[in-house]
Formats: structure tokens, sequence, C-alpha cells
């Protein structure tokens, strides 16, 4: 029989107020405080809290404080990925970001969803991973929904809702996102 952890981490329903997670959640919300609040540059220990809030980040990682996740341990980084103030990344299940991501503040990006069965919805939740690609910049208060996957060198807009795929070299913006044109390389 599955634990709740095992289901979460594979997108099955499963109960968020488990003894583990609530304990893993509460783990990451003191890791948390101690970046976004009591130690972010003031002290020496910046790179050791990121090595243990996410220990799935190369050094490169940069995070501009305050920025919130659930466990952090499901967030996988490439190299030079930078999270500007105010990002939150629920990573109930996996969030891959490749090399040269550059998320602007208030960046979202959730992989936590809910049964539309509101009964269901009571006491159960799932979650879908994120994958975004190499060389991706995610403008100022776009939200990347469950599920999706953003490609290799993409731009999404300012305020974008991007709840379906964004295929490579491509420019999506709007609520919901589209892709707008293609992006020539340089």
């Amino acid at each position: 029989m599955k634990t709740e952890k095992e289901k979460m981490l594979a997108g099955e329903y499963y109960l968020a107020y488990d003894e583990t997670l609530v304990r893993e959640r509460t783990d990451c919300k003191k890791l948390l405080h101690r970046l976004n609040v009591t130690e972010f540059v003031v002290s020496g220990n910046t790179r050791a809290i990121l090595r243990k809030l996410i220990p799935n980040a190369p050094d490169s990682l940069y995070i501009e404080p305050p920025f919130h996740c659930d466990y952090g341990y499901n967030i996988i980084c490439g190299e030079n990925v930078y999270f500007n103030v105010n990002c939150v990344v629920l990573d109930v299940m996996q969030v891959k970001l490749g090399n040269n991501v550059f998320c602007a503040p208030a960046v979202q990006i959730y992989t936590a969803t809910h049964p539309l069965d509101a009964v269901l919805r009571r006491t159960k939740e799932n979650a879908k991973p994120v994958t975004i690609g190499d060389d991706c910049w995610i403008g100022g208060g776009a939200i990347i929904c469950p599920g999706v996957t953003i490609g290799n060198r993409c731009v999404i807009g300012a305020g974008a809702v991007v709840t379906k795929d964004i295929p490579d070299d491509s420019l999506a913006v709007g609520n919901p996102a589209r892709v707008i044109r293609k992006l020539s390389e340089l």
C-alpha cells in the first residue's frame, strides 16, 4: 500500500494533511523563514539554506526573497536559474527548470490541483508536473498551471496564464496564454 507521499509524487489523489507531508511542509516553511527574513544577505548562510531547501539545484541558483514553495525537494534546477522577488512554486510534484531560466517578479508555478467533484475535493488533492526548458524568460506575474511543459528558448509575457504546452522558440502571451509568434535563434 502506498504512503500519502508516494501517492502525491505519483500524481494520484492523496491526503495533504498526512503527518509526514505536514511535517515536511513545516520544515520547508522554517527554511523559507530563514531565507526570506532572518538570514538572507545578512549572513553567509544563504547558500547553505538553499542547499537544504532546494537540494536538487546547483550553486548557481539565485533567489531574490521573498520566495515561497511547498516542499523544495521537488524543484529541479539547471545552471543559472533566477527567481526574482515574490515567486511562488507549489512543488507538490516535480518542477523542472532547465539552464538559464529567468523568472521575473511574482511568477507562480503550480503543480497542485484539485478534483472537480466537490465531495472528493473536501479531502483529496493531486498534482501534475511542470517542465520549463533551457533559456526561457518567464515575465512578471505569469502563472504556469499544472501539467504544462514550456519548450526551450521561450518567452512567456508578463501576466500570461499558461494552461497548455508551449513549443520551443515561442513567444506566448495572454490569458489563456497563446503563441503569438516564433522566436528566431540568434
